[in-house]
């Protein structure tokens, strides 16, 4: 079930939000529990014994990570958390990955078993591994209540694919949150505007990639894969941005306050700066988790460097179990760490246009990889980005695409920016008060409404409706 759904829309989240507010204060996060775990088990029943043995497991460590009194015995006890936690992940998503590369290299022929990857597992695999190591970090808590740690796992607006909660963010909020009709009608407006970008901009462009990509590569002009991967940089970042307002908007409306995971990446002026900005949460937990137990910048200069790249080598592997993805990752690992060696001074002399123009070339090339099946695909791909393998400048193709599709990319181009922010400051600085009036209000209330009917009819119209970051 994705929240752009229209049984998401129209019948669990209106059950859920009723039976929420009627309910008594002692039992609401029970009832938020079981309609989360409902949500998770609605597209694969199977794996809630997944996510239920996750939960059990984690909330033991935890607790023996808190009452063993021996150094030794916590670090044996997050020792194992570690595993587990990492050795679930690997099973379901890595055993394929690793066994065909056996086979290829060793000339071997091992079954290849086809498991299917749980919804969301490497967001809450991550996230219950955060909260033990911050309980042996003396970070946050630990929670002896089982269904209060179980709702921090499992809670629906941010199970499925983020933001990373740490659990030291929303701990108190388990206990006590504050709901006010001003905090969910900002929830609310949140969850439109997230929608919004999923399937006013998103979905349409995430046609245009779809169908390019998937061109034999002897067909696909210069233009065109241009085209192609400018449709994927801006669906990408619509489709999660979104994913992530909506969940944003979603824990406001049942009293959860959840850290912001995007803030205008496309406006950054260097690649560093883009991480900065982009999937926060990912970018946080590895800083946390990775990076600064591997020394971080404390170390000497090619310790630094490498630090840097195992921890772009796992945020690759974290997104999927191909080269690609590993390529795209290391690609970012050298990008950086050239920034951090001399680029980024060089970068800070030149013309700020010009270093936008450097992280939008960066960028793109980077989601090739990404997008790509496979690592020989992506190749072949920015080959013919690049002019270097006898295509075509222009074809009928091109032609067909920006036509009809040029003007979503433009207003993509231009949502990506914080136009509407600026525009609100600006009005607000020469006016103020102007958007706390009753017609500022009755406005933005019929806006909202426009853009609701819109989305709706869109989504009865089509049947094109996937989330990306669902995969991962």
């Amino acid at each position: 079930m994705v929240f752009s759904s229209l049984v998401f829309l129209f019948v669990f989240f209106p059950i859920m939000l009723l039976g929420y507010y009627i309910i008594k204060d002692e039992y609401k996060n029970y009832f938020l529990l079981l309609g989360s775990l409902f949500f998770y088990a609605w597209g694969e029943p199977v794996y809630i014994l997944l996510m239920l043995l996750s939960i059990v497991c984690n909330y033991a460590f935890a607790l023996m990570v808190t009452n063993d009194r021996d150094d030794k015995s916590r670090k044996l006890w997050l020792t194992l958390s570690v595993v587990f936690n990492i050795g679930l992940l690997g099973v379901f998503k890595y055993t394929g990955f690793f066994l065909s590369n056996v086979n290829r290299v060793f000339n071997t022929d091992l079954f290849v078993p086809s498991i299917a990857l749980p919804l969301g597992i490497s967001f809450f695999t991550f996230q219950a591994l955060s909260y033990v190591v911050d309980v042996y970090r003396n970070d946050a808590k630990v929670q002896r209540n089982l269904f209060d740690l179980a709702l921090y796992i499992t809670l629906f607006p941010q199970l499925v694919a983020g933001p990373i909660v740490r659990y030291q963010t929303v701990a108190d909020q388990i206990v006590k949150r504050d709901h006010s009709i001003e905090k969910f009608g900002e929830g609310v407006n949140r969850f439109m505007i997230g929608m919004g970008k999923k399937i006013l901009i998103a979905n349409p462009l995430g046609e245009v990639c779809d169908a390019i990509f998937l061109l034999p590569q002897d067909e696909v002009s210069v233009v065109t894969s241009w085209i192609g991967i400018a449709a994927y940089t801006l669906q990408i970042y619509f489709d999660f941005s979104g994913y992530s307002d909506m969940a944003i908007g979603l824990g406001k409306m049942f009293g959860f306050e959840f850290l912001e995971n995007f803030n205008y990446p496309y406006i950054a002026q260097s690649v560093s700066e883009f991480w900065r900005r982009w999937h926060i949460s990912l970018s946080t937990w590895f800083k946390e988790y990775v990076y600064i137990p591997l020394g971080g910048n404390r170390v000497g200069k090619i310790r630094v460097y490498f630090n840097i790249f195992v921890v772009w080598m796992l945020t690759g592997f974290w997104h999927g179990a191909s080269w690609s993805f590993i390529a795209w990752g290391l690609y970012f690992g050298i990008l950086i760490s050239l920034e951090k060696a001399f680029l980024g001074k060089l970068l800070s002399k030149v013309y700020r246009p010009i270093r936008h123009m450097y992280l939008i070339f960066a960028v793109s090339i980077g989601w090739v990889f990404f997008r790509s099946g496979s690592f020989t695909y992506s190749i072949n791909y920015l080959k013919t980005m690049l002019g270097l393998n006898g295509a075509e400048l222009f074809d009928n193709l091109s032609y067909v695409y920006i036509s009809d599709y040029g003007f979503t990319i433009i207003l993509g181009a231009i949502f990506a920016v914080p136009v509407v922010k600026w525009m609100k400051e600006r009005i607000a600085k020469k006016m103020p008060n102007v958007f706390e009036n009753s017609i500022a209000y009755f406005t933005q209330t019929a806006l909202y409404s426009v853009l609701f009917m819109v989305i709706i009819i869109k989504l009865v119209n089509s049947t094109y409706n996937p989330f990306l970051y669902f995969r991962f």
